[in-house]
């Protein structure tokens, strides 16, 4: 379908949106109404998800060439929405007036106007690589101004947004771009032969935990290692069998509830190329519960034992990535080149793992969010905890958490150990390095 047709059908049926916050006591319910086509229940769910606003019940028919969807919605705290600017936001990105239809078939989220470089990496988790990534950049004179750092089974994943530290804008020397992608490279220079490494270069800037979600599933972090012991009381339970009388493949998932869970297994099925006819979401407790009619793109159900399993090990991988595994701690400061290097050393000369990181910066400000772990499997040393504070500044680096409820990790467990410890082994490189955007 080409553009122009995409307007004309746009301009016939366009959406419409309803926010009632009378009809239920304890949430506000967005009602979505609008032609059909593939993705846009997902562009739909990113919207909410990116406003931080928690999906605790869904109702999802897309059944013919219309999409029908309530969603009942609360804010962080777990109370109905009632910020006016943030509904006209919602009723303007969902509503007539949104952009969201005719760009969805290139890609779901994409942005424009951003002033950084962006940089992609997925390749093997191994400790010490975000300290050393960060060393590279700052070495380079470039400024990490955003970043989110996933890793799940024995992966990790990173998008990278840099400055460059004269200019504050973007980097545009081919040489200097070259040289950042060897080093870069270099650092992640592995013995692994099993996994081609590739450059990607991108045209546009992504939804950075779609593109998350996407380097993950095409390097294939959904394949367990031989021999690996699952702990099945915190892995998900997915199912899927075939409704044969209305020709559907039934996903059914239960796991413990958490934010931004609705998008991760949307994202995951859009990308497998599957369309949900109709969902049923409830998570208003401390458990979700998640179940989809679908069927592939080429409108056959699930054809195969095989991709079953696949399907379930998909979505699997999509749930435990963000995962927050460790103990949660918050660094607030003032921004400046080389703070997320000085940062990450200082966690790993202290042998600590960070199993998920988010940087950010606004205004001059940096807001960074690690999730870490003793790198040697023990639980953390609140004592060393104490000591980092005390180095960084006890005013800039909070905990969030209890690290008396932390749980030791088996010392030879493979996974959830990157960024920490000691240099112990090459690793995989599969590195894409994005093109400047002004």
């Amino acid at each position: 379908m080409d553009d122009e047709y995409e307007k004309f059908i746009r301009r016939m049926n366009p959406p419409r949106v309803v926010i009632d916050n009378d009809s239920c006591k304890n949430a506000t319910v967005i009602q979505v109404d609008s032609a059909n086509k593939h993705g846009i229940l997902l562009e739909v769910v990113q919207v909410l998800t990116d406003l931080n606003l928690v999906i605790t019940k869904a109702y999802i028919s897309s059944d013919g060439g219309w999409f029908m969807d309530v969603f009942n919605v609360t804010n962080q705290e777990g109370n109905k929405i009632t910020d006016e600017a943030m509904l006209d936001y919602i009723m303007k990105s969902l509503g007539p007036d949104s952009s969201f239809a005719s760009s969805m078939r290139r890609s779901v989220g994409v942005t424009a106007g951003m002033d950084y470089t962006s940089i992609e990496l997925i390749g093997s988790d191994r400790p010490g690589l975000l300290s050393e990534m960060s060393a590279v950049l700052t070495n380079l004179k470039c400024n990490v101004v955003n970043a989110e750092v996933w890793t799940h089974n024995t992966r990790a994943a990173a998008i990278m947004q840099v400055k460059d530290e004269e200019t504050g804008g973007t980097i545009n020397d081919p040489e200097r771009l070259s040289m950042m992608k060897q080093l870069l490279c270099n650092v992640l220079r592995c013995s692994n032969k099993l996994r081609d490494a590739k450059t990607i270069v991108s045209d546009g800037v992504s939804h950075t935990e779609r593109r998350l979600h996407q380097l993950m599933f095409a390097d294939r972090d959904y394949e367990r290692a031989a021999g690996e012991v699952l702990d099945e009381k915190e892995r998900p339970n997915v199912s899927v069998v075939n409704w044969h009388d209305k020709d559907y493949s039934v996903v059914t998932i239960r796991c413990k509830d958490r934010p931004k869970l609705l998008f991760d297994t949307i994202c995951t099925l859009t990308d497998m190329q599957y369309v949900v006819f109709h969902g049923n979401v409830d998570a208003e407790g401390p458990v979700a519960q998640q179940e989809y009619c679908i069927r592939h793109i080429d409108g056959s159900p699930v054809k195969s034992d095989a991709e079953r399993q696949r399907v379930i090990q998909c979505l699997e991988a999509a749930i435990e990535r963000r995962v927050s595994e460790g103990l949660k701690l918050e660094l607030c400061t003032t921004d400046r080149v080389g703070l997320l290097s000085d940062v990450t050393r200082i966690f790993r000369e202290n042998s600590l793992t960070v199993t998920r990181a988010e940087v950010t910066t606004r205004a001059g400000k940096a807001v960074n969010i690690f999730y870490v772990r003793d790198s040697s499997g023990y639980p953390v040393d609140a004592k060393i905890i104490e000591s980092i504070r005390q180095t960084i500044g006890q005013t800039i680096l909070s905990v969030k958490g209890n690290i008396a409820e932390l749980n030791p990790v088996p010392q030879e467990s493979p996974t959830r150990f990157l960024f920490g410890g000691l240099f112990k082994s090459r690793s995989f490189c599969n590195f894409g390095l994005v093109k400047s955007y002004s």
